[in-house]
């Protein structure tokens, strides 16, 4: 399990009840980072439920699809967008859960792919606790490929493994962000938009490998999963709670 920083480093969890639009939500982020840059804000865990979103990676700009994979984002109701960190397109909605975690750190980078194995296995923990057989690794064909990438296992086909969790981090001179999405219920237009914009950009996957915690424990919501989620960081560190007003 993930250890807490050295000294008493409590994590002020935040709620977010309502999305500030699909951009807002990622810039937010981001200036949230360079508020622990400034040293204004301390270790933060910020969730929130996201509008409908489609993430691209630097890279999907660059193929000569992009644009019609942006329109094709736009027919099925998701606000296509271009995020800082790398990776391929990732999507999201409101049975999602976003998870940012921000922390002042001297050495930031030194511990940038140890972070992505440590809350790798955190997040599956916290999955785990809430009934799914996850574990972490990429599997083959998946969506925004990635080692840390956190999957569920079908009990009844173990063989049958879809991706869960993609994670991204943003570091900077004093401090970083973590960045989780966790997909909890209604995969299919997820699965729906991706199939399309994969399509556009030429780029292969297998869209089997698209799903959602539901798929595999039925009736599991995004309340339960954020429960789990913060009961697994309640074993990383000390835990305080405040109003998302807080953090404006």
């Amino acid at each position: 399990m993930p250890q807490a920083p050295a000294g008493p480093r409590t994590l002020t969890v935040v709620r977010q009840q309502e999305s500030l639009g699909a951009a807002a939500d990622l810039d937010f982020a981001l200036g949230l980072l360079q508020k622990v840059k400034s040293g204004s804000l301390g270790p933060t865990l910020r969730l929130y439920r996201p509008v409908p979103t489609v993430a691209f990676g630097q890279r999907d700009t660059h193929l000569p699809g992009f644009e019609a994979a942006a329109a094709a984002c736009r027919q099925l109701g998701f606000e296509p967008l271009v995020r800082k960190a790398g990776g391929r397109a990732a999507a999201y909605h409101e049975r999602t859960l976003v998870i940012d975690h921000l922390e002042p750190d001297a050495d930031a980078i030194a511990g940038a792919k140890g972070r992505f194995s440590r809350f790798g296995e955190l997040l599956a923990r916290a999955l785990r606790d809430a009934g799914v057989d996850a574990g972490v690794g990429e599997i083959p064909g998946e969506y925004c490929p990635g080692e840390f990438s956190v999957h569920g296992s079908d009990p009844g086909f173990p063989e049958r493994r879809i991706k869960l969790v993609g994670t991204a981090q943003r570091v900077v001179a004093g401090g970083w962000l973590f960045s989780s999405v966790i997909v909890v219920a209604d995969s299919a237009p997820i699965r729906a938009v991706l199939e399309a914009s994969y399509a556009a950009l030429g780029l292969e996957w297998d869209p089997a490998t698209a799903g959602a915690a539901d798929d595999l424990v039925p009736g599991l919501d995004v309340d339960a999963v954020e429960a789990a989620v913060i009961a697994a960081y309640g074993r990383y560190a000390p835990l305080s709670y405040a109003e998302f007003p807080s953090l404006l």
